[in-house]
C-alpha cells in the first residue's frame, strides 16, 4: 500500500475510532439519564426533566384508516408490488460492450396518510398532556396484509390506479397507538398555556423526549446494548489504525500493532467514562436540590390557596344563610298577610341569586384540599426517590471513586419535621 494510500486510511480510521467512542459514550449517558430518573405520577408532573407511565387517552379519538380502530395516532401506507423489463449495458469477457434485458421486481407507496396531535397520558393519579410532534416515537403495528386484486381490500382501502408493471399484489401496513395502550414517556415538562397544567412536548433544552410501548427497563437495556457495540467496533478501528499506521513506516502490521490501537482506544474511552459518570453524578445531585425545592413549591401553594378558598366559602356561606333567613320571613310574611304583598321581594331574591348551592362549595373545597395533600405527599415521594439514586450512585463501585474525588456526600431522606409547615386550619 502506498504511503499517501495509508496515511488517508489511518486518518479515516482514526475519526472513525473517535465518532463510535461519542456514540458510544452519548448511549451511555442516554442510560444512565434513564435509569437514576423516577418515573412521576401525572400529577406529580413537575416543570423539568421526567419519567412517566401511563395509558394514552383522548376524548375524541381518531378512527385509524386500515384497522378502524380508536387512536391518539397512527399512520398508514400501501404499497404495490411491480416487475418490470430493463436494458442494462455490460461487457463481456472479451471485452465487446453488449445489452441484456433483465427483469426487476420492486414497490411503490402508491398510497398513504395518517393522524397526530396531542393526547393524554393517564395514570391512577390523573393525566397529563402530551404533544408527540418531534419525538422519539415508537408505535405498535395496527394492520399488515398482502392483497390481491381478488380481494375486496385490494380496491376497497387502495386506489383504483395501478402502477407500470403491476403483479396485482399490494401490502397494507398501519401503526399507530390505539386508545388504552400502555407507553413510556421521557421528556421535558413545562406549564401548558392555555391552562393552569403540566404538559410534556419536545423542547431544545431536552436531553431526550421519548414516547414507547416499551417500558423503562426494555429503553435502558437497549441503551446498555448500543453502548457495548459502539465500544467494540470502536476499539476495532482504533486497532485497524494503528495497524495501518504502522505498515506505512514499513512495519509488519499484526497482533501488536492492533493491540496499542486497542490500548488507546481504552485510555480514551477511560477518561470519557470519567466525565460522563462526573456529569451524570452532577444531575442526579442537582435533581435532589431540585426536587426539594418542589416540596417547599407545592406548600407554599397550600399556604396560599386553601385560605383563599376558605375565606370564600366563609363568605358564600354567611351569604346564603342570610338570603335562605330572608326567604323564610317573608313566607312567614306571606302566610299571614297574602302572597301579594311579598312577591316583588321574592321575584327580586329569585332574579338577583337563582342558584344557591353550598353544597357545590364544598365539594369544590374538598376536591382543592385533596389534590393539594396528594401533590405535597407526590413531591415529598419524588425527593425521597431521587435522594435513593442519588445515594445508590455515589456509593457504589466504580461511580464511588469517581464521586470520592469530588467530594460529593449522601443526602438526607425527607424529614417531615426538617421540613414539614404547618397544615392550614379548615375552620367555619
Amino acid at each position: 500500500m502506498a504511503t499517501s494510500d495509508a496515511f488517508g486510511v489511518s486518518i479515516f480510521t482514526l475519526a472513525a475510532s473517535g465518532g463510535f467512542l461519542l456514540l458510544a459514550l452519548n448511549a451511555g449517558r442516554k442510560r444512565r439519564l434513564l435509569d437514576d430518573t423516577p418515573v412521576s405520577k401525572a400529577l406529580g408532573v413537575f416543570v423539568g426533566e421526567v419519567e412517566v407511565e401511563g395509558l394514552c387517552v383522548r376524548q375524541d379519538p381518531y378512527t385509524s384508516y386500515l384497522a378502524e380502530r380508536p387512536c391518539v395516532l397512527y399512520s398508514w401506507s400501501i404499497c404495490e408490488h411491480w416487475r418490470r423489463a430493463h436494458e442494462e449495458t455490460y461487457t463481456d469477457d472479451k471485452g465487446n460492450t453488449r445489452t441484456r434485458t433483465v427483469i426487476v421486481h420492486g414497490s411503490d407507496v402508491i398510497a398513504s396518510g395518517g393522524r397526530q396531535a396531542g393526547f393524554y397520558l393517564q395514570d391512577e393519579t390523573g393525566f397529563v398532556w402530551v404533544e408527540p410532534a418531534g419525538a422519539d416515537l415508537e408505535t405498535v403495528t395496527m394492520f399488515s396484509e398482502d392483497a390481491d386484486e381478488g380481494d375486496a381490500l385490494y380496491y376497497g382501502k387502495g386506489p383504483s390506479e395501478a402502477v407500470d408493471g403491476s403483479t396485482g399484489q399490494r401490502t397494507f401496513s398501519e401503526s399507530g397507538l390505539p386508545i388504552g395502550t400502555k407507553l413510556f414517556i421521557r421528556g421535558r415538562a413545562s406549564e401548558r398555556p392555555d391552562i393552569v397544567a403540566a404538559q410534556i412536548k419536545r423542547e431544545d433544552k431536552a436531553d431526550m423526549f421519548i414516547i414507547t410501548p416499551r417500558g423503562e427497563k426494555a429503553v435502558s437495556d437497549g441503551k446498555a446494548t448500543a453502548y457495548v457495540l459502539w465500544n467494540i467496533i470502536g476499539a476495532l478501528c482504533a486497532g485497524a489504525f494503528a495497524s495501518t499506521l504502522f505498515a506505512s513506516h514499513a512495519v509488519s502490521p499484526g497482533p501488536g500493532p492492533m493491540s496499542v490501537g486497542v490500548l488507546l482506544y481504552l485510555v480514551a474511552l477511560s477518561f470519557g467514562w470519567v466525565w460522563m459518570v462526573f456529569n451524570s453524578l452532577v444531575g442526579v445531585r442537582n435533581r435532589v436540590q431540585l426536587a426539594q425545592s418542589l416540596i417547599d413549591v407545592q406548600l407554599k401553594r397550600r399556604a396560599d390557596l386553601i385560605p383563599r378558598l376558605v375565606n370564600c366559602l366563609a363568605g358564600y356561606r354567611a351569604h346564603e344563610a342570610s338570603v335562605l333567613a330572608m326567604v323564610a320571613r317573608l313566607r312567614a310574611e306571606a302566610a299571614s298577610s297574602g302572597v301579594s304583598a311579598v312577591s316583588p321581594s321574592l321575584i327580586a331574591i329569585q332574579e338577583q341569586y337563582p342558584d344557591l348551592k353550598a353544597m357545590d362549595s364544598f365539594n369544590s373545597l374538598s376536591s382543592h384540599l385533596i389534590e393539594t395533600e396528594q401533590r405535597i405527599a407526590l413531591a415529598r415521594n419524588y425527593y425521597n426517590d431521587s435522594v435513593t439514586f442519588y445515594n445508590t450512585r455515589i456509593q457504589r463501585v466504580p461511580d464511588a471513586y469517581v464521586a470520592r474525588i469530588v467530594s460529593m456526600q449522601p443526602a438526607e431522606l425527607f424529614q417531615a419535621q426538617g421540613f414539614e409547615r404547618v397544615a392550614v386550619g379548615v375552620k367555619f
